[in-house]
């Protein structure tokens, strides 16, 4: 499937350019031909192993940073130089949270965060919650405000290990 995608410089916004693009679910990156790459004027970042279908893998050089927009969203993303047709994979699909419609092979925005893209974090409980994450230490360190100072904590801390 093709969707249409507007690509822009982030550092030089005045160079940008709109692409049709292949959308491919079993790519990780976003593709761009090394001429595209040349006319938005992106800087080498470095270089990656790249493995293909055939499990062949070579090393390519990693380009950015450019705004990709598409679907109505729009993120920050580096681009992989290959090929001579434009590619939106995974990574940009799930930023983006945009989904691949199967009844009408359509990239759409996610159902259930149609407004903005929703990021997922998979904790066990909020930040806010009151819930600490303890570092692995041998003892816990006490708090300001008990009666023994940072020093002799650290002493004791020292003296255990």
């Amino acid at each position: 499937m093709i969707e249409k995608v507007k690509v822009t410089n982030l550092f030089d916004p005045k160079k940008s350019i709109e692409v049709e693009a292949v959308i491919d679910t079993g790519a990780t990156m976003f593709v761009l031909p090394k001429n595209i790459i040349n006319e938005l004027n992106l800087r080498k970042m470095r270089e990656v192993k790249v493995r293909y279908a055939n499990s062949k893998t070579e090393i390519k050089p990693i380009y950015g940073i450019v705004t990709v927009e598409m679907c109505g969203r729009a993120g920050e993303f580096n681009v992989l130089a290959e090929g001579a047709q434009p590619l939106v994979g995974q990574i940009i699909l799930e930023q983006l949270d945009l989904i691949v419609d199967p009844s009408t092979r359509k990239v759409i925005p996610n159902p259930r965060s149609p407004e903005m893209p929703m990021v997922e974090i998979l904790m066990t409980t909020p930040p806010n919650s009151g819930h600490a994450v303890r570092l692995h230490s041998p003892k816990p360190i006490r708090a300001s405000h008990t009666r023994n100072t940072l020093s002799a904590s650290l002493k004791r801390m020292r003296n255990n290990t």
